[in-house]
């Protein structure tokens, strides 16, 4: 008689519109590679795909935690608030009403988070651009922090590092955003000629008129593999000048191959290669006290 064991097991399947046993949100799709990862291993590699390495876009405080020493950075320039001249408004929310929601989903006081840190025990000023922040827009706020940011690296004789991510100058607040531009500019100017390092990471986006300001005018200027930047959007240069543009156009692969970029870093290295080079470009104590001397 046939056994009929083979044909009599038990067999497990989720239920169509169940939830079954599987937790909602275990599990994503990449938006690169399009293969299901699991959520946890993604988050544990710093936000970063673990088939194919797409760099998710990460928070100004996560950036922070995975960059410098433990308890190391201390904010600044927090108590600077953001204005409504223009009186600007979309339907029913008003820009202000804007700016509260942004704050409340980015736990930031504005579009950059700046202050002081150490890292592998050397002391630099750290800048990072939130994109959850109205799209790490530059407004006037975010202008000012930026110019005090390198003030305190000029009194300090301590290299600046800014991670920028941004869509560019905030049309809410008009001329005035876009006056941002000249002023950080001027800002690198003075950090140049008092000889202390700038550093630019430039990560997922970096565009429009913070690229085309303090972002690309950095001593040297790293990227995170895959960073979307550019000053105009690749649609309207095309429909602009009418033209077809190389296959990956304005990725920071591309950039580096054009030497705008000096380096690419994946988000995993990306501590320690700031480490050493923060660490290459501080002087040290005898020479800060000899250059005094001479003075």
């Amino acid at each position: 008689m046939r056994d009929m064991s083979l044909f009599s097991r038990k067999r497990f399947a989720l239920r169509s519109g169940s939830k079954g046993d599987i937790p909602e949100g275990l599990w994503m799709k990449c938006e690169s590679c399009h293969q299901t990862v699991y959520r946890t291993d993604i988050e544990e590699n710093m936000q970063v795909c673990t088939v194919c390495g797409r760099h998710y876009r990460i928070g100004a405080w996560k950036r922070v935690k995975i960059t410098v020493d433990p308890e190391s950075f201390v904010e600044t320039h927090d108590d600077f608030l953001t204005a409504d001249p223009l009186e600007f408004s979309v339907g029913s929310e008003s820009y202000a009403e804007r700016v509260e929601r942004a704050q409340k989903r980015s736990n930031l006081s504005e579009a950059l988070l700046t202050g002081i840190a150490s890292l592998h025990g050397n002391p630099f000023v750290l800048g990072v651009m939130e994109t959850d922040f109205i799209m790490g827009s530059m407004g006037a706020v975010v202008g000012e922090k930026f110019c005090r940011m390198v003030d305190d690296a000029i009194d300090r004789s301590i290299p600046l590092v800014v991670f920028t991510a941004s869509g560019g100058a905030r049309m809410q607040e008009g001329i005035l955003a876009l006056m941002q531009m000249a002023k950080t500019a001027d800002a690198v100017r003075r950090i140049n000629d008092a000889k202390v390092p700038y550093i630019s990471v430039l990560t997922d986006p970096t565009t429009g008129g913070v690229l085309a300001s303090f972002a690309s005018l950095g001593d040297i200027i790293l990227s995170e593999p895959g960073a979307y930047i550019g000053f105009a959007g690749k649609r309207l240069i095309m429909g602009a000048l009418r033209v077809k543009l190389p296959e990956g156009f304005q990725s920071a692969e591309y950039q580096f191959q054009n030497g705008f970029v000096d380096a690419i870093v994946k988000r995993q290295d990306m501590r320690n290669y700031l480490g050493r080079l923060v660490q290459y470009l501080t002087p040290s104590e005898s020479y800060i006290g000899s250059c005094h001397d001479s003075a």
